[in-house]
This record gives structure tokens, C-alpha cells and sequence, in this order.
């Protein structure tokens, strides 16, 4: 059995083929602006664990502070990788020197780091976390009056509850999108304990929401009727996976005309990136669960203790950190 952890669907690799004949192209013949363009398209593990290393060029654009107003830590939770995630995205950080907006954190964020993103950044408009297990509701409260600019905010698969949920709608007037995502656990068919105690929280706190995902979550119809009074601005409405809730009669009418994109409860999940319930794959899929980094892992990088990299010293592209 695999460890009680959050899954995350494996996309397959897409194949590509390439003429053998196809002219060789000098990438340093490139004007800035498309350099820059390409390297945005990367992930931040990917820029400096990879990219920044290829010549003096891209690593002088992967120093310049426009390259990280937003900062993607996306990563499957793997345990061998040879990088100290938190430590590498503190860099990533102060690389931005102030003008972080979005970030994306997956499997290992933790209290500590996300006091680091709000002290280092005072203009955070969206915020994702993911599989964030050392994330802890007093942790998230702590830091929630730093993020009163806020307009998306991404909790999926973490272990915060409603007390959360409560000081970051007080904290977070401009809060438009917000998405609440947990794995459907069932106890004897689809039936699940019921509770109504998030989506309360939700429709009291955060009236301005747009933008609403709870897929997974213990709401019944009670919870969705207190969240369609509170939040009188919504335009989707996720409830995949949501099984408490039924769809039918009155309160299924009220839906269907204030809703313009709404998502039932049996709806597919197969534009979901993670697993979505405890039966929902296939025997022989390929999935990846979280496992949680520990200070005892060994790390081999170019990353002090204190988080700072050796950008100052004398660059040789063909030798690594």
C-alpha cells in the first residue's frame, strides 16, 4: 500500500521526431527578448538547476529580477532529487527583489517558507499550494494580513481547516478565485461524513468570490445554499467529487440559472491534475504520492545554508555548481 499521501496523475510523455538533416541553430544568435521568452516558459527547478547553467548569457538573464515575478516549484514530491527545494525557491525569491506576484508551490512547502514568501513580497496576487503538508493552519494565519492583495489563492490536497479558511477571507478583501481541494474518502459506497463547516466558513468570509473549486469536499446542500447566499458573485462553481450534494429540485434550478459554469458532483476529473478520490484510478495507472522532505536529507547543490547561491563567482558553463 502506498503511504497516506496525495496522488498526483502522471501525464504520458508526448512523442517528438525531428529530421536528422534539420540546420544546426546557434541559440546565442537569438534576440534577447525571444531568450527571455523561452526561459520564462521553464520552471524554476528547471531555470536554475538547468537552464541558468547552459552560458554566461542565460545565466545573466536568469539573474535579471523580471524573470521572477512568478515563480513555478512544480515537482512530482520526489525524494531523490539532489536540491534542497525550500532552499532553491528562498533563492528564487530574493531573486525577485520584491516583485513577486504568483507562485506555485507542490509537496514541500512549510510554514517557515511561507512566512519568507510574505516578508520578501508584498505585491503576491496569486498563491498555489499543493500537497503542503508542513503548511499548518497557524502557520497560513500568521502571514494572512501580508496577503491583502490577494486575488487567487489555490489550497489542494493540504491539511488546513476551516480556522484557515476564515482568517484568510477576513485577510483578503480582493480574494476572487479560490479553490479548496481534498480526496474523496468513502466509508461504505459513496457515503462520506458530512460537513458543512468549510463551505460556511467560505460563504461568510469570502463574498467577493468569482471563481469556486471543492472538489472532494464534505459539503451537503446545506453548505451549498449557505455558500450561494454569501457569495453572490460566482460565476463557476466546481463541486466534483462532492457527493453529499444533490442537484435536483429547487436548490438544482437556483444553480443551473446563477451558475454559468458549473461542475456536478459525478462530473469527469480528467482535467484534474491530481487523483480525486481513493478509487478513482485504474489498476496498473502511473501515479505519484507526496512524500514529505526531512532535514536529514542529503542535498547536493551549489545552495549555502543560507539559501544563497555562488552568482558572483567565475562562471565556467561546462562545469556544474
Amino acid at each position: 500500500m502506498p503511504p497516506d499521501r496525495a496522488w498526483k496523475k502522471m501525464k504520458p510523455l508526448s512523442s517528438s521526431s525531428s529530421s536528422s538533416r534539420e540546420e544546426c541553430r546557434n541559440w546565442l544568435e537569438l534576440p534577447r527578448d525571444v531568450t527571455v521568452s523561452i526561459l520564462q516558459r521553464l520552471g524554476t527547478i528547471e531555470i536554475l538547476e538547468t537552464a541558468q547553467k547552459v552560458c554566461t548569457l542565460w545565466r545573466n538573464i536568469s539573474k535579471d529580477p523580471s524573470m521572477w515575478n512568478s515563480i513555478d516549484m512544480r515537482n512530482l514530491g520526489d525524494r531523490d532529487m539532489d536540491c534542497d527545494l525550500e532552499k532553491m525557491c528562498n533563492h528564487a525569491i530574493d531573486r525577485s527583489c520584491g516583485h513577486l506576484q504568483d507562485i506555485n508551490i507542490e509537496y514541500f512547502g512549510t510554514d517557515n517558507l511561507l512566512a519568507y514568501i510574505t516578508q520578501s513580497s508584498s505585491q503576491l496576487r496569486r498563491l498555489h499550494l499543493v500537497c503542503c503538508n508542513r503548511i499548518s493552519d497557524e502557520g497560513l494565519s500568521k502571514v494572512a494580513a501580508k496577503l491583502s492583495l490577494l486575488e487567487e489563492l489555490d489550497i489542494t490536497l493540504c491539511s488546513l481547516s476551516k480556522e484557515s479558511l476564515e482568517v484568510v477571507g477576513r485577510c483578503c478583501p480582493l480574494l476572487k478565485s479560490f479553490k479548496w481541494n481534498q480526496q474523496w474518502y468513502a466509508t461504505d459506497g459513496l457515503s462520506q461524513t458530512q460537513c458543512d463547516e468549510e463551505a460556511v466558513a467560505i460563504a461568510k468570509n469570502m463574498p467577493e468570490l468569482c471563481h469556486l473549486q471543492l472538489i472532494g469536499n464534505q459539503l451537503t446542500n446545506d453548505g451549498l445554499q449557505a455558500i450561494l447566499d454569501g457569495c453572490r458573485h460566482l460565476e463557476s462553481l466546481d463541486l466534483r467529487k462532492c457527493f453529499n450534494v444533490t442537484l435536483s429540485g429547487n436548490l438544482g434550478r437556483i444553480c443551473a440559472e446563477r451558475i454559468k459554469n458549473l461542475r456536478h458532483p459525478d462530473d469527469p476529473t480528467d482535467d484534474y491534475d491530481f487523483v480525486a478520490d481513493d478509487g478513482s484510478f485504474d489498476e496498473g495507472s502511473d501515479i505519484v504520492y507526496s512524500l514529505d522532505y526531512t532535514e536529514d536529507d542529503e542535498v547536493d547543490d551549489d545552495i549555502h545554508d543560507d539559501g544563497s547561491f555562488d552568482d558572483e563567482s567565475d562562471y565556467d558553463p561546462t562545469n556544474s555548481y
